[in-house]
């Protein structure tokens, strides 16, 4: 009975789930937190690895291991191995204006340019932003940077023994996946192949690369002999969690929320509502994102003094449409749309719906079409879905199900709580190890949810957003 590990090296917290590799069966797991901050020394990443597999029963017995890590962070090493500063991540926007700048430096059509030649518009979150902030700022550090790679690499990195001291042959061993080379701003998910302008216009010079592999080509393997897999960006091993492919789209809810299809063509939107990544199983994943999604639930349940259970209870008591209550849940700025200055607020209060059943189905609804929204941003770029997969959180609440299924006019699939990045790390472990993807049986733990259609309510809350350049109707 092979064993596979797959690896979730998040924002907080690193997890570690041991399963088998022929049924999926999960047969220990372990996890340990990283420390906060908007830029992490990568070795404490290393750290709560080790103490998460200590925690899962160690790896000594597994055959095969991948991991999936936060997208976009910038990890920067010289010449004999060594991290150069603290690596940025996704979420540090001190690189926002350096964004802008590559955009404006395209031309009046930068971000078209940008679409067309990596799929995505830069924004502070991407790499490339972060290493023309390097170039900037600490000039020394761009200088003394010989190669470029990101969180999973670094860890499958050092997983296969490599480390600092490794020296140019520990450098040239670096690899990476498709998914998470497609949010550098320097890979094109299209050609499959690096832009060395790019990196010489943002940190001066060509540093050495990872080497971006297959779906199914190994890294390497650990000193111990097991198999390690390429790994994979976040969001694209949350897809291979839940088995999605062409046809499905993933709304995740979340501290924020995001939404991604698998597709089988490569996508670019210049409106940079929509960034155009590539998958982990050979295909690409469109994806846009929200700011506010299970927060706007927390915030409504804490002004009504009830927990999130009730809420839930409370918006399934009340109409469709919360009888002209109307919510924006723009509490913290918006993405999609891109308003970063925006503002929560709430329409339609007369005295006769402004009840507790009324706001709270008011905040579901909110929160569901801006999904909606960002599902709309999807269709536009030529994507086609039949399903939704609903992850996250607030796909616990019966209400947000029902809510999903009917602006998004599809059924939604909800599959049991778990930890989908780790889980499809594990996935992608068991197919480098037998050389196709396991027919795991995910459908025994998984709920579908139907609805009628509700596109009276997502049209009378885009009158009331005032969505610029987004459809009236689907």
């Amino acid at each position: 009975m092979p064993l596979v590990a797959g690896i979730d090296s998040s924002t907080q917290s690193c997890k570690v789930v041991i399963r088998d590799a022929a049924t999926g069966a999960l047969l220990r797991e372990g996890s340990a937190r990283h420390p906060a901050g908007t830029e992490v020394d990568p070795e404490a990443w290393w750290t709560a690895l080790q103490q998460a597999v200590a925690a899962a029963g160690g790896l000594a017995d597994v055959a095969a291991v991948s991991v999936g890590g936060q997208q976009h962070g910038m990890v920067c090493l010289d010449e004999t191995g060594a991290v150069v500063r603290p690596a940025l991540l996704w979420n540090d926007v001190r690189s926002a204006a350096a964004a802008e700048k590559m955009v404006a430096d395209a031309g009046p059509d930068g971000a078209r340019y940008w679409a067309e030649r990596t799929g995505s518009v830069p924004v502070a979150s991407f790499t490339a932003a972060k290493l023309r902030w390097l170039a900037e700022n600490e000039p020394a550090n761009a200088a003394r940077t010989a190669a470029v790679c990101l969180p999973h690499d670094w860890l499958s990195w050092r997983l296969a023994g490599y480390g600092p001291g490794s020296g140019a042959d520990g450098l040239a061993a670096l690899t990476t996946d498709r998914s998470d080379a497609s949010g550098t701003g320097y890979w094109s998910p299209a050609s499959g192949e690096y832009l060395p302008d790019v990196l010489e216009q943002t940190l001066g010079h060509v540093p050495r690369l990872p080497r971006v592999l297959g779906p199914l080509e190994a890294a390497g393997r650990t000193p111990s002999g097991a198999l390690i897999g390429p790994g994979a960006g976040d969001n694209a091993a949350a897809g291979l969690g839940v088995a999605a492919g062409v046809g499905d789209v993933v709304v995740s809810i979340g501290t924020s929320g995001t939404v991604f299809a698998v597709a089988d063509a490569p996508t670019a939107d210049s409106t940079g509502l929509v960034a155009g990544f590539a998958d982990a199983g050979g295909n690409f994943l469109p994806l846009a994102c929200t700011l506010n999604a299970s927060r706007v639930l927390d915030a409504t349940a804490g002004m009504l003094g009830v927990d999130l259970p009730e809420l839930t209870r409370l918006a399934l008591t009340a109409p469709s449409g919360a009888e002209g209550l109307v919510m924006v849940p723009y509490f913290e700025g918006e993405r999609t749309p891109n308003l970063p200055d925006a503002t929560g607020s709430l329409h339609g209060m007369t005295l006769t719906n402004f009840t507790p059943a009324n706001l709270a189905r008011a905040a579901v609804e909110g929160v569901a079409c801006s999904l909606a929204d960002c599902f709309a941003a999807l269709s536009d770029t030529g994507v086609t879905s039949e399903r939704v997969i609903l992850v996250g959180g607030a796909a616990r609440s019966a209400a947000m199900q029902q809510m999903v299924a009917a602006v998004f006019e599809l059924p939604v699939s909800v599959p049991a709580p778990g930890e989908y990045v780790a889980d499809g790390a594990a996935r992608q472990a068991a197919a480098v190890l037998t050389g196709a993807w396991p027919a795991w049986d995910d459908a025994a733990s998984t709920t579908v949810i139907t609805a009628d259609p509700a596109p009276a309510v997502l049209r009378r809350y885009r009158q009331v957003a005032g969505h610029a350049g987004l459809p009236a109707t689907r």
